[in-house]
């Protein structure tokens, strides 16, 4: 019986080797989400912008939330707490969008899994590429809305990609787990809406993690959008540095889930296609 590498060396070469088709791909799967559609990829910023009217209005406009000193009322506070708020909501998002696609993304690829020399590993990177077009769209209307709010740009907006580069790594190793515990388990793809949902409102996106009660903090710390979050508006709307410490911590804690779930998903593969 076949057996494939585990090593993080050889996945690296193999994310090399195929960079191609892993750009292929994802080209395919971008495209594919549209096809049809009469406005076609333009609906990768329209939806994002969508969301962010409907919950600026529920939180911002019925709930009058607001952010920190900036809540002042009128429209410019209104416009302030709507930008921080669509700066947490793209990260979750992105998230969800990878999360939601891992049971299913074996599964729905049957005919890639009876290929012997098909490459599954790279399925997880064409998915997170896929994700990561609609988050730059989503950032683009950001960045658009920020030249009309009080918020404003620095040197610190720069440190964007470090910020995001442990939670790619992160969202590497969930898909990978996920991808492979769903072939196994179908239940698994009805647990993730739920469990995305509760992560979305334990997440400090409709309101700064400083109203949380003290008790509850624990909630949030083992969350792990809630860190990529706070940092995200740290460097993009406070023209802070990242909390280096906590970065090294997050940083670790991703690496070993993404070799966790890449040897889950390699341990398991001899299997796909007999479950299949």
């Amino acid at each position: 019986m076949q057996r494939f590498d585990i090593s993080p060396v050889r996945l690296a070469k193999d994310i090399w080797i195929h960079r191609g088709l892993i750009f292929n791909l994802s080209k395919r799967e971008i495209v594919g989400r549209y096809r049809g559609s009469f406005i076609g990829i333009f609906w990768s910023f329209l939806t994002p912008l969508l969301m962010l009217v409907v919950f600026t209005f529920v939180f911002g406009e019925i709930f009058q939330a607001r952010w920190g000193a900036r809540g002042g009322g009128g429209g410019q506070g209104s416009l302030d707490f709507a930008v921080a708020l669509f700066a947490g909501l793209l990260i979750f998002n992105f998230f969800s969008e990878c999360i939601s696609k891992a049971p299913g993304l074996v599964t729905s690829s049957a005919n890639y899994v009876k290929k012997v020399v098909f490459p599954l590993e790279i399925l997880t990177p064409v998915t997170l590429i896929a994700a990561l077009f609609h988050l730059l769209a989503g950032y683009s209307i950001l960045f658009l809305l920020m030249l009309f709010s009080s918020w404003e740009f620095s040197w610190h907006t720069l440190l964007l990609p470090v910020v995001f580069a442990p939670f790619l790594v992160l969202i590497l190793g969930l898909t990978w787990g996920l991808s492979a515990l769903g072939v196994y388990l179908r239940d698994v793809g009805q647990l993730i809406a739920p469990i995305l949902t509760a992560m979305m409102f334990l997440s400090p996106i409709f309101y700064p993690l400083s109203s949380v009660h003290e008790k509850y903090l624990w909630i949030y710390q083992i969350n792990p959008l809630t860190f990529i979050i706070e940092q995200t508006r740290a460097v993009l709307l406070e023209s802070q540095i990242p909390n280096w410490n906590g970065y090294l911590l997050y940083s670790a804690v991703s690496v070993v889930v993404a070799f966790a779930g890449f040897a889950m998903f390699q341990k398991t593969r001899k299997g796909f296609a007999d479950v299949l």
